[in-house]
């Protein structure tokens, strides 16, 4: 077909403006030309386009009628997707329209455009150049939008049908290439769908079309797939926490069946192996799960569910796993301050969908009761409790929560702890646990609890408390075993019995992991009270549990714990103040493979780096796709956590001399159980003066959020909240580009610590970022932490080192 004059006319112009924008002459200026070269179709559609109300942020599908085909909201089931394809459209087309694009502001554009001019005889050279100009004018207008150039699809003429655009196998080709090669220097990402639809001879498959240019629906089933990481901002093949033991990736997918539940098309298989290991092969016409339990075919689903993580198709892969630990725990302490049901069962759901196999429950503590027992109603009595009072869990509640957590295959552990924190009991019952009477009480109390639910394990705490009474832990140890239940307590903890299983958490400088005839598990340095949510990631990530590569018969395993000592504003605080889903995600990732390091890492750059950086595109994957925010910008799910992996600080000394480099977005300087905990600088003195650096880049000059924080507040001790009108006690500052970040206006400033006043704003991922002016380009950040005393003001008061600047971009 031959090209009209008026439409060589164009291309030469619009060649002539691209040239001129990239030698840095002039701005990307769109040119102009008559109405009349467009099609009727082409004015009906781009006149409803701009009928449209203005809308930010929005994924953007631009192109010809091959976009123009789709259902695009629909296919990804996501309202924020636009189409805004023409059919018959061209780049020319593409540009006189293009302002109602740029308008928007839009997070990212899908472009898929030339075919049309190839057809009418344009070169793949003139094709190009126009993409090019629609690219960088896009990028010009809206810095913060992220463009996806698609290849041009293949073509087939065996339909006899599109003679201009069919023939043109070897333009579609040439163009593909140039758009690659142009990728990095125009700052757009190129995807390459051109051979994912080729049949053997290097045509566009028949069974993705019916007349060799537009598609069927299995054309779009094929290019959602292809491009649905993109769209979304996951890694190019599903995310999978905790990665399995062996993954093989292999070409195709398998398309998930209408009317049926994921289960319902799998083929299960019972074959010999361990407890909780699964051979899952996926093909493009079969699932298979082998396995020797219904637990392992449970973890198969876990890891199957996050295959088919878009809900249509699941890539072929094949996967052999088994857990590093048998013991894979978090313990959650509501005797402090009581968790609803539903919550509990929140809590639960995550730790299936992530394999974790324990639930540790602490339920009773100086603060209250929360355990119904028939024969003691006084025990949850309200006048005994300190808080939440009369809040407790009925038989049927517990009862629930066990059965809860068999049908996702997770072995409930009760904690009545004893005979210390048990200042609730004492204050109903009248008397101390060791003492005779207590014994007696604490008895009947074991009895009614042992002979109505079907739990397996007791744990009874034993830890912090003065032995006034030396029969009574191996009396009360004794007495639970007759119940044919096993026991657990706390190390350092009370005159155990050998056969009790000790749970860790301090360093016992290898007196129990070396013990041969004793089990235990690992706590120490896992409770997420004292962790800052960025920190918590990276220590547990790189933790080696219980001194071990992986468990054997005396390292069960290990547990994470959240102990929110002090009291809270709402139940929902728990989650929000303590990074627990983060965390545990971190934790099902190590306990389930093993490995990690000896000792105790809080920074990236101690640790294993590359691997944390891998880890982490696969946590923010999980992070979108199962810890979303609703339309209202709520989360029924705390997540909180920023990407920090890529952060790079220079810290200087008081001379501003450098130092060091270090990495992420919380830096622990020197940490509050040093020398235990490595920090970055092992030689702080007290009043000494430390400055870090850092470049953030912009696309653009705005306003952007940031967490900014210099001691994040166990929420254990009742620590002192800032003072006013400073960043903390040491007035330390934050600079960007020379100018001051001022502080929050905090809350409560000042406020003296108080385990009964919760803590409100004083975390950095609990109260609204700080917002601060970049300018285009690179920005410079500066940091100063003054040190003070090495031993802090006193105990509810430690000396903590550190800071947190991160962007926040979720």
């Amino acid at each position: 077909m031959k090209i009209s004059f008026l439409y060589k006319v164009i291309l030469f112009f619009c060649t002539a403006i691209l040239g001129m924008s990239l030698m840095g002459i002039a701005q990307v200026v769109l040119p102009t030309y008559p109405d009349s070269i467009f099609t009727t179709y082409y004015h009906q559609r781009y006149s409803l386009f701009k009928s449209f109300p203005d809308s930010k942020r929005d994924i953007i599908f631009l192109g010809n009628s091959i976009n123009d085909g789709s259902e695009w909201a629909e296919l990804f089931n996501d309202v924020r997707i636009k189409n805004r394809g023409i059919s018959g459209d061209i780049t020319t087309g593409i540009l006189h329209r293009l302002k109602e694009v740029t308008s928007r502001k839009p997070a990212k554009v899908f472009l898929m455009i030339g075919i049309n001019d190839l057809g009418r005889g344009v070169s793949p050279d003139s094709v190009v150049k126009n993409i090019l100009l629609i690219n960088d004018y896009i990028l010009q207008e809206s810095p913060s939008t992220k463009v996806y150039i698609e290849s041009i699809l293949p073509v087939n003429a065996s339909f006899g049908k599109f003679a201009g655009q069919v023939s043109k196998g070897v333009q579609v080709l040439r163009s593909n290439e140039l758009l690659k090669a142009a990728a990095s220097k125009h700052r757009y990402e190129y995807i390459d769908l051109h051979s994912k639809f080729v049949d053997a001879q290097g045509l566009l498959d028949a069974k993705y079309t019916n007349d060799g240019l537009h598609l069927v629906g299995a054309g779009y089933q094929l290019w959602r797939h292809l491009i649905y990481p993109k769209v979304f901002e996951l890694t190019a093949k599903p995310a999978l926490i905790p990665m399995p033991k062996q993954v093989n990736w292999k070409d195709g997918y398998y398309q998930l069946k209408d009317g049926k539940t994921l289960k319902e098309q799998v083929t299960i298989q019972l074959v010999d192996g361990g407890a909780e290991g699964y051979e899952l092969k996926v093909s493009p016409n079969q699932i298979t799960i082998k396995a020797a339990t219904e637990h392992g075919v449970f973890n198969a689903m876990q890891t199957l569910q996050q295959l088919a993580r878009n809900g249509q198709t699941i890539d072929v892969v094949e996967i052999q796993d088994e857990p590093a630990f048998a013991w894979r725990g978090y313990m959650i302490d509501v005797g402090r301050n009581y968790l609803s049901m539903n919550l509990l069962k929140q809590q639960i759901d995550v730790m299936a969908k992530y394999k974790l196999n324990v639930f540790h429950f602490h339920a009773t503590e100086d603060i209250a009761w929360r355990i119904a027992i028939k024969q003691y109603p006084q025990l949850t009595a309200p006048e005994y409790m300190l808080r939440n009072k009369g809040m407790y869990y009925t038989e049927a509640e517990i009862k629930e929560l066990i059965a809860y957590c068999k049908a996702r295959n997770i072995l409930f552990v009760p904690e009545i702890d004893m005979p210390g924190h048990s200042a609730a009991f004492k204050r109903a019952m009248k008397t101390d646990m060791q003492r005779d009477s207590g014994m007696v009480y604490v008895k009947n109390i074991l009895k009614e609890f042992c002979t109505t639910y079907d739990v397996p394990y007791i744990h009874i705490g034993a830890d912090e408390v003065k032995i006034t009474n030396s029969n009574f832990i191996p009396e009360i140890t004794r007495y639970i075993q007759s119940f044919g239940k096993k026991v657990i307590g706390w190390q350092p903890g009370g005159n155990f019995l050998e056969n009790t299983i000790r749970q860790l958490w301090m360093d016992d400088l290898g007196k129990i992991t070396n013990d041969k005839q004793v089990q235990y598990i690992d706590s120490r340095h896992l409770y997420l009270n004292h962790m800052d949510p960025l920190e918590a990631v990276t220590t547990i990530f790189n933790r080696q549990l219980a001194n071990r590569e992986s468990g054997d018969s005396n390292a069960l395993g290990a547990i994470i714990c959240t102990w929110h000592d002090r009291a809270v504003a709402s139940q929902e605080d728990v989650l929000n103040m303590n990074p627990v889903y983060p965390a545990m995600l971190a934790f099902a990732e190590r306990s389930w493979r093993g490995g990690g390091q000896p000792g105790w890492i809080a920074n990236i750059s101690d640790g294993d780096v590359k691997g944390f950086a891998e880890f982490e595109q696969r946590l923010l994957n999980h992070q979108q796709q199962n810890f979303q925010t609703n339309a209202s910008n709520q989360s029924d799910y705390s997540f909180p956590y920023q990407p920090h992996a890529s952060i790079e600080w220079n810290l200087y000394d008081a001379n501003e001399k450098y130092v060091k480099t270090v990495i992420g977005g919380t830096i622990v300087l020197r940490h509050w159980w040093a020398p235990l905990i490595k920090g970055a600088i092992d030689s702080i003195k007290p009043n000494q003066i430390w400055y870090a650096t850092t470049q953030i880049w912009s696309e653009e000059h705005a306003t952007k959020p940031f967490w900014i924080g210099f001691n994040n507040l166990s929420r254990s001790p009742a620590t002192d909240s800032p003072p006013a009108f400073a960043w903390n006690e040491h007035n330390a500052t934050v600079t960007v580009n020379g100018g001051i970040v001022p502080p929050p206006i905090w809350k409560r400033a000042g406020q003296r610590g108080n385990s009964e006043i919760p803590l409100i704003d004083e975390g950095y991922e609990c109260r609204e970022p700080t917002m601060i002016e970049l300018k285009k380009g690179w920005n410079d950040v500066r940091i100063k932490i003054p040190i003070g005393k090495l031993s802090g003001k006193d105990w509810q008061n430690p000396a903590k080192y550190m800071f947190t600047f991160v962007p926040v971009v979720r």
